[in-house]
């Protein structure tokens, strides 16, 4: 039986303001199994994005039980908030945010380094993930001398570094070319794959979330499963 590491019951998420309340996230139900890859597309401001922060630990629901890798984080206080956005999961945002001082190779590096791991053994791990994403050949390139295609697979590898059980993508190609997109959304599911990492992708890209295994589409604050 495969383990669930993604459980969320009743969740819901409004924005109020002095004109009306927004229901943006209306009592969602789902589990998400351990290793699985999982694709949410949905209109402009249907809450992708929204319900993608709230598993992440960078928003809080109204209400509802969130469990990811045993956290229960809609209990969690800042701090342990912080704890787990290092450790449980891993983020990949439709623009890469390298640091635009560092090589590829340290901008991969950086959150295991500050996360307490010896520069040494945070420097192999980069580099076996710049491997993965067949981004070796350029690890002492600094993001300005990299293509748009090669900072996101280097924001695919900085995302696995802290061996995070699951990876958050927001539109993780929303600003690359046809050409870009096909490799980025090849090499992401690949790498996820090859380590064992349960895989959340948002997106508006059809061939990027026809890749995962299991398929949503969010509408009017309801979250239904496609057939696949």
């Amino acid at each position: 039986m495969k383990k669930i590491i993604v459980k969320v019951q009743s969740l819901v998420k409004n924005y109020s303001s002095s004109a009306e309340t927004l229901h943006i996230l209306r009592g969602l139900n789902f589990n998400i199994d351990e290793g699985a890859s999982v694709s949410i597309t949905g209109s402009s401001g249907s809450g992708k994005s929204t319900l993608l922060n709230i598993l992440g630990g960078l928003d809080r629901a109204d209400s509802g039980e969130i469990l990811v890798d045993n956290n229960r984080i809609d209990k969690l206080a800042e701090k342990q908030l912080t704890r787990y956005r290092r450790g449980s999961v891993g983020f990949i945002f439709q623009f890469h945010y390298l640091l635009n001082d560092f090589t590829a190779l340290e901008n991969v590096m950086l959150p295991a380094y500050i996360a307490g791991v010896s520069k040494k053994n945070a420097l192999e791990k980069a580099r076996s993930l710049l491997v993965d994403v067949n981004m070796d050949a350029r690890e002492n390139h600094l993001p300005q001398q990299l293509s748009g295609g090669e900072r996101q697979r280097v924001a695919v590898a900085r995302s696995m570094i802290n061996d995070p059980a699951v990876i958050l993508a927001d539109e993780p190609t929303g600003n690359l070319d046809i050409e870009n997109t096909a490799l980025v959304t090849q090499i992401l599911y690949e790498a996820a794959e090859k380590r064992g990492k349960t895989l959340v992708v948002v997106t508006h890209d059809k061939d990027l979330a026809a890749r995962a295994s299991r398929r949503y589409v969010l509408a009017e604050g309801v979250l239904s499963e496609l057939e696949n």
